[in-house]
């Protein structure tokens, strides 16, 4: 593969910060996952850290930025859903900011610790394919979705959305050298 995806990673310009904590490795999945084997062999850490940073850069985060990463399974996502939103069932992503960082400047990249970010493959496949896109082009939807919630974007109001999802659509036509996947919500 060639292009952006890879110019990153292959410039070593991934955030030293970025820790990705993958619940399941899809070879060893438990046995009551084991439909879900796809959607976890579509995650790569190493494709999401070229992406991170291509984020980082765009939107001026300093390379000593703190993200988090963690992937799990359907029944951990609905225990954090109900535990943090309220609501019952798995979702595709849940943001955690921590310091409330926004984006920077040339001239003044921001720092800090940005937050968590917690991502669910089996709910990711499943709207990946009702949006007729792959899933990996979901995880990246879902990272971008999640960076932009951590840095105060939302998409409660038609204005805000408009915002948001034009900017998520430009990170990810960057990143990919290509269209954008179309949006996806739960």
């Amino acid at each position: 593969m060639s292009g952006p995806l890879l110019d990153d990673a292959a410039r070593g310009d991934a955030p030293a910060n970025v820790d990705i904590d993958v619940q399941h490795d899809a070879d060893q999945l438990p046995a009551d996952q084991s439909e879900h084997r796809d959607a976890w062999a579509a995650y790569d850490p190493a494709r999401q850290r070229a992406l991170v940073s291509h984020c980082f850069r765009q939107l001026r985060l300093a390379s000593d930025v703190e993200l988090s990463i963690a992937v799990v399974d359907e029944e951990e996502m609905a225990r954090l859903h109900v535990e943090w939103m309220g609501l019952p069932g798995p979702t595709d992503v849940m943001s955690f900011p921590m310091d409330e960082l926004e984006a920077g400047t040339e001239d003044s990249p921001t720092h800090g610790t940005l937050g968590d970010i917690v991502l669910c493959p089996p709910v990711a496949a499943r709207q990946a394919a009702a949006a007729g896109h792959s899933t990996e082009d979901e995880f990246f939807l879902l990272t971008v979705h999640g960076i932009l919630h951590l840095l105060g974007h939302d998409h409660a109001e038609p204005e805000e959305r408009a915002t948001m999802f034009a900017l998520q659509r430009h990170l990810l036509t960057g990143f990919l050298g290509r269209s954008a996947p179309v949006e996806t919500m739960q």
